[in-house]
């Protein structure tokens, strides 16, 4: 039988990297849904401060599987 998953959207921020921010919204995502499966970027931006990069942010969706009944 195949999997069911679900997507949600959530934005993560850092303000020493992208990659930083991707880990971020992962790792805090995964302490309330279950399953996580895979995430895929959507937008990078971020904001500047005094003509310097301030922080930047990652949009990501996350797909989780849904649990199935035996």
């Amino acid at each position: 039988m195949g999997h069911v998953y679900a997507v949600t959207e959530i934005v993560g921020s850092s303000e020493s990297s992208i990659e930083d921010a991707i880990q971020t919204a992962v790792e805090r995502a995964s302490q309330t849904l279950k399953n996580l499966q895979w995430f895929e970027v959507g937008e990078i931006r971020g904001h500047i401060e005094g003509g310097k990069v301030g922080h930047y942010q990652v949009t990501l969706k996350l797909g989780f599987r849904h649990e199935g009944r035996d």
